[in-house]
């Protein structure tokens, strides 16, 4: 057995040993060097209550050279790709070191799920809705939890006892119906308006600052 084989077995049988973290390893398929990591959503956060699965890849030369990891569950944070789950953290790149495990690298994914670093983004369209309006964010994350990681999606029990009907599309993309509405009332498709509405960043105090031409401009785009 070779040393990278006998290192991979010793961490999936010490995190299966470990009853306290709640992280979870498990082989992905028939290769011991393609795994599939797990780990509940951060107490406090939108994401509390979820469930988030990583796909991870052992590389030839680990543990010399950094895992790679990328989240197979959705998730709506300004870094990781809402596209591909794509993961910005240093220790995955020109931080990594000999002596992480791939526990304690999902626990840092974790961790990243409580402090997200906007300035420096793997998802930018995420990052300016985060930057321009926090709580607006907070409730399209906790949206994306409730329909992709399995969470009690808070917003949408407090919307369904107000009467509201929560649009899937829009909350998806982080709007607001009223806005959506209103653009498509001018003659546009749906799909369209969001799309526009999503790349100006059609939140929070930005509303006050683009105008009804500019939105039209980039829906005759």
């Amino acid at each position: 057995m070779d040393a990278r084989l006998r290192r991979v077995n010793k961490e999936i049988t010490d995190c299966k040993n470990d009853k306290t973290s709640q992280i979870k390893i498990d082989l992905f398929d028939e290769s011991p060097f393609h795994l599939k990591g797990s780990f509940p959503g951060p107490e406090g956060t939108p994401y509390e209550g979820g469930l988030f699965e990583v796909d991870i890849v052992i590389p030839e030369s680990y543990p010399f050279q950094p895992v790679k990891m990328k989240f197979i569950t959705k998730v709506y944070h300004p870094n990781v790709s809402s596209a591909s789950g794509a993961i910005c953290l240093d220790i995955l790149k020109d931080a990594w070191s000999p002596v992480l495990t791939l526990k304690s690298t999902l626990i840092s994914l974790q961790s990243l799920l409580c402090s997200p670093e906007p300035n420096d983004p793997q998802d930018a369209e995420v990052a300016k809705h985060y930057m321009t309006s926090k709580a607006s964010f907070e409730d399209t994350a906790t949206y994306w939890t409730h329909i992709y990681a399995g969470g009690p999606g808070a917003k949408e029990k407090k919307d369904k006892a107000a009467g509201k009907v929560t649009d899937d599309e829009v909350a998806i993309a982080g709007l607001e119906r009223a806005h959506v509405d209103r653009f498509e009332t001018l003659g546009f498709q749906r799909g369209k308006v969001i799309d526009a509405l999503r790349r100006l960043n059609y939140r929070g105090p930005n509303v006050t600052q683009i105008s009804d031409d500019r939105v039209v401009e980039e829906l005759l785009k």
